[in-house]
């Protein structure tokens, strides 16, 4: 990013850092030494996303974060204060929901799956000796194997689980997002209607995401709670034991109140972003999961209970439970997406993904991805425990149900692909036109040309992305909805029409729900696959770190258990650089920042004061502040709050190429030159061979900006603009106003990823 192989370290630590070029490191004792040239630095935070190994482990985190982007993804409104938290309180539901799934899967693996009906079934844990402790049949029967103990025992997985990611969530919070804000005096009160980025608690969650913290682990430990007494309830009803049915009672009536609770908790407080919040909620974060850490002790006492002459027979009672959240889910989206069309209403924005329902269709994607991992795990698992035979119940109805609906949903998507391939082949066909009329008189090269008209025709396709994620949320909804009627359809127990209609329904079913249990096992193993070499791989762990790039950026508002926001460490790194090098030096900044970069780059500036905010000037390039940003994060990224930014910085630059699939125009008018955005770069910077360019010239698409002479251009197009009267470094000592002037006052600090 220097362009020096000799840099050193000015500030940071091995996670994210700045660095300068090693002549450069003093720059400010010897200000007479640069002769008014700028001083660049590098800021990189590369380790935040894709550093160690453990960060392929986020991979099983993904629901959670596309809930969380759900959070940022509400349309841009004025007023309607209430339905904005509203929405705000439906995504931190949807959020809990998939915790409670999760925790649900686990149990369905450990505790029925392995624990009731492969231990409990002779010819299963004659085949898995590991299972032989619990199992009751042949000599080995001990102490473990009524079934009470055995679900115990296997308790201990779901809750292992929920503790780990308790740790996880709070380990990552320390690690990196408990970086406070560069402290701010009042706004006054022309400031106080700023964007939302500018807001002094915009980065610092810490309340918010420790009180949904406790209250998603409490909701962990409850599901496993739960699970324990509704069996032994069940089996206490169907016996007539009259003192533990009554005890069971007791203990879901408690379970009933403190689920009551977790709600209550998840639905009392959004985010505080008006004011630096430092308070903490210690009541309810310590004593959450801890009353329900010990309703699990109880549980597990309570179902370990000697129960005489019960039997582990079929599914373990509460299968139920995944057809209600499936329920709950769906219409909790429902929801969402009416207070999203209720916002855009009052504010639309035509640039808007999918006219304001990203955030509802983002958080369906969500939901499907957290059934499909569930259903995908209790498959696999369910096929491994029964092998060929067929002794097992196998997992609930539902979960086939929902395998089934892969088959129909492929099937659309690749009708999808198939006509935007077509549309990319015809914009390929007119691109190509176009090249061969911006280089008249050359050669024709066919080949070149057709190169160049391809990239530039797939390019474009990042601006389809919200036809595809509105398809597939759309064709999710309706399958998922008629895999919870199938379910109820072919239960194991129908009546009535449901008991007519089975036949049929389950000859329907058959085909699809076979070839889709097998295309969940291998996209099961197929995502196991690419977390494995992604935590021995790093270039795959690079890829996986442009996921979270865009995933991570935002803060945990809705999910703790979501992979931690890096921008909550990056973006007060950069503002507390600048303010204090603008103060002590009296300079000013180029900001430059490339692909996500720009984002970072924007988000600090807006966090600036008004003071420190003028002496900075912009320069952006790949940058997908609007052409992403702006479109599916409208109410943080929107024109409102670009022009905003475009009006308070010193002056704003930003490039971009037609070949370029993430970058593209900021769309703004601005008072630097005729607009925010230079014309669009030529790529290749040359079609044949020219005595500059003797070699072909390479397509650049989204990266190395840097080659192209439009930057060196507009770079020091916005040097000059800050350097007339601009006061030099002062000595250490010397008070405010009294340095000189000219040389050493301008610098340039670049902003991206280590890779560039």
């Amino acid at each position: 990013m220097l362009g020096d192989p000799r840099t050193v370290r000015i500030t940071g630590d091995d996670t994210a850092a700045v660095y300068r070029r090693a002549d450069d490191a003093d720059a400010e004792r010897h200000p007479a030494d640069r002769h008014g040239r700028p001083v660049p630095e590098a800021y990189v935070w590369c380790n935040l996303t894709s550093g160690n190994a453990a960060r392929a482990l986020w991979l099983l985190l993904l629901p959670f974060m596309v809930a969380n982007l759900a959070h940022w993804m509400r349309p841009p409104t004025a007023g309607r204060r209430q339905t904005v938290r509203l929405y705000g309180l439906i995504v931190r539901l949807i959020g809990l929901t998939l915790t409670v799934l999760l925790v649900a899967a686990a149990c369905e693996v450990a505790m029925d799956l392995a624990a009731w009906q492969c231990a409990g079934t002779h010819a299963c844990a004659r085949r898995h000796a590991w299972l032989g402790f619990l199992s009751p049949a042949g000599s080995g029967a001990g102490w473990w194997s009524p079934p009470g103990r055995r679900l115990a025992v296997a308790g201990v997985v779901p809750t292992a689980l929920t503790g780990l990611l308790w740790y996880l969530s709070h380990r990552t919070w320390c690690a990196y997002e408990s970086q406070e804000p560069i402290p701010r005096p009042p706004e006054p009160e022309e400031e106080a209607h700023r964007p939302a980025l500018g807001r002094p608690g915009f980065w610092y969650g810490r309340r918010l995401v420790a009180r949904l913290r406790a209250a998603h682990t409490a909701a962990g430990f409850l599901t496993v709670a739960a699970a324990l007494t509704g069996s032994a309830v069940h089996d206490d009803h169907r016996h007539g034991a009259t003192t533990l049915h009554v005890i069971g009672l007791v203990l879901e009536a408690a379970l009933l109140a403190v689920a009551v609770l977790v709600v209550a908790v998840v639905c009392r407080r959004g985010r505080t972003e008006n004011l630096l919040d430092r308070q903490l909620d210690r009541t309810v974060v310590r004593l959450l999961p801890a009353g329900a850490l010990a309703l699990v002790v109880a549980a597990v006492i309570y179902a370990g209970w000697s129960r005489p002459g019960r039997r582990s027979e079929g599914r373990l009672p509460g299968a139920w439970t995944f057809s209600a959240l499936t329920l709950a889910q769906g219409l909790l989206v429902l929801a969402l997406a009416v207070f999203a069309h209720v916002l855009y209403r009052a504010h639309p924005e035509p640039r808007s993904a999918l006219r304001g329902q990203a955030g509802p269709a983002v958080a369906l994607l969500a939901c499907a991805l957290g059934g499909v991992m569930s259903g995908g795990v209790a498959q696999r698992v369910a096929d491994w425990l029964d092998g060929t035979g067929h002794s097992l119940a196998g997992p609930p109805v539902l979960l086939t149900w929902q395998a089934s609906t892969i088959p129909p949903l492929l099937l659309i998507l690749l009708v999808l692909a198939a006509r935007l391939a077509r549309r990319t082949w015809l914009l390929r066909r007119a691109e190509a036109v176009e090249v061969e009329r911006e280089h008249p008189g050359e050669p024709t090269d066919t080949a070149r040309t057709a190169r160049i008209a391809g990239t530039r025709a797939m390019a474009t396709l990042t601006d389809r992305a919200p036809l595809v994620v509105g398809v597939t949320s759309a064709t999710t909804l309706l399958l998922g909805a008629a895999a919870l009627v199938g379910a109820v359809a072919t239960d194991d127990t129908p009546t009535g029409a449901a008991q007519a209609a089975q036949p049929v329904v389950r000859g329907v079913a058959e085909t699809v729900q076979t070839l889709g249990s097998w295309l969940i096992g291998v996209g099961f193993l197929v995502f196991v696959t690419w977390g494995r070499r992604a935590y021995k791989d790093a270039s795959a762990r690079r890829t996986i770190g442009i996921l979270w790039d865009v995933g991570t950026f935002w803060p945990r508002a809705a999910h703790p258990f979501a992979p931690p926001c890096y921008a909550e460490r990056s973006v007060p790194d950069l503002t507390w650089r600048m303010a204090t090098w603008t103060r002590q030096s009296g300079g000013r900044i180029v900001l430059s920042g490339h692909s996500q970069g720009s984002v970072l780059a924007a988000a600090a500036a807006w966090q600036l004061a008004p003071s420190v905010r003028r002496r900075v000037g912009l320069l952006t390039y790949g940058s997908p502040l609007e052409r992403l940003y702006g479109r599916w994060f409208p109410a943080y990224f929107g024109p409102a709050a670009l022009t905003s930014l475009h009006r308070e910085v010193d002056c704003w630059r930003n490039l971009h190429r037609p070949t370029d699939p993430i970058g593209g125009p900021i769309r703004l008018p601005g008072d630097c030159g005729p607009q925010v955005d230079r014309a669009p770069l030529r790529d290749p910077l040359a079609y044949g061979r020219t005595p500059r360019h003797p070699l072909p010239a390479p397509i650049l698409g989204h990266g190395d900006y840097q080659a192209d002479p439009a930057f060196a251009e507009e770079r020091a197009r916005l040097l000059a603009r800050l350097r007339p009267g601009l006061p030099g470094p002062r000595p250490s000592g010397t008070p405010p106003g009294s340095g000189d002037k000219g040389s050493g006052g301008a610098a340039q600090g670049s902003s991206g990823r280590s890779s560039g």
